[in-house]
């Protein structure tokens, strides 16, 4: 459900200069997704560290090894950067896991919300906390949230076929419910991480949507 942390290392080292199609955004494969994937691990990696105000395409472009004149054509600015690190998640693969119950497959989600707020760096709490200053940023993110309770709601759909939960359950509001207390403890009220949080939390709202806690 979280925010991806950088998933690749590439060697600080400045990439030859751009072809005329080497910053073409849809183009898929090749140099242009190499010099995408460098520059968006370089954001993420460098807003955990040091934060929104020392973000700047500048910084990126050093960071990455990417060449500024194709990092300012590409990406433009700071929002534009922040927006496409979050929008990149969209395209990934990703599926909540089926465990054959209710509470096992919230739990499941709700471990890895809490390995993603936990984790240092702190890739995912950084990009939440510089949403609120980009309304770019803000905006590639609730797309981010969209796309991740659409996919989970494919855990509510098999609760209900297994009957464990009532037909017409409310697929975002249980999901909303399960993950919220993760991060109102860890991001909001910071108090110390305890990996208990992720079951209690799933063990909760499933408890609660087998009573009829979130049907219309």
């Amino acid at each position: 459900m979280a925010a991806p942390r950088p998933t690749r290392q590439f060697p600080d080292q400045p990439l030859p200069p751009p072809g005329p199609r080497a910053t073409t955004v849809s183009r898929p494969g090749g140099r242009s997704s190499s010099v995408r994937r460098r520059v968006l691990d370089a954001v993420r990696t460098h807003l955990a560290e040091h934060g929104y105000d020392a973000l700047s395409v500048d910084a990126v472009a050093d960071r990455s090894g990417v060449h500024r004149t194709t990092v300012y054509r590409r990406w433009r600015d700071v929002g534009g950067l922040l927006a496409d690190a979050l929008t990149e998640a969209i395209d990934d693969t990703w599926s909540p896991t089926d465990t054959g119950t209710l509470d096992g497959d919230l739990h499941a989600v709700n471990r890895e919300v809490y390995a993603a707020l936990t984790a240092e760096p702190p890739v995912t709490a950084a990009l939440i906390a510089a949403s609120f200053r980009s309304e770019q940023a803000a905006a590639a993110l609730r797309s981010f949230w969209a796309d991740r309770y659409d996919r989970c709601a494919a855990i509510v759909h098999r609760a209900v076929d297994r009957r464990e939960i009532p037909a017409g359950t409310d697929p975002r509001r249980l999901l909303v419910a399960a993950t919220a207390p993760l991060y109102h403890e860890l991001l909001l009220l910071r108090t110390l991480p305890d990996p208990r949080l992720a079951e209690q939390a799933a063990h909760a709202t499933a408890t609660a949507a087998r009573a009829g806690a979130f049907t219309d």
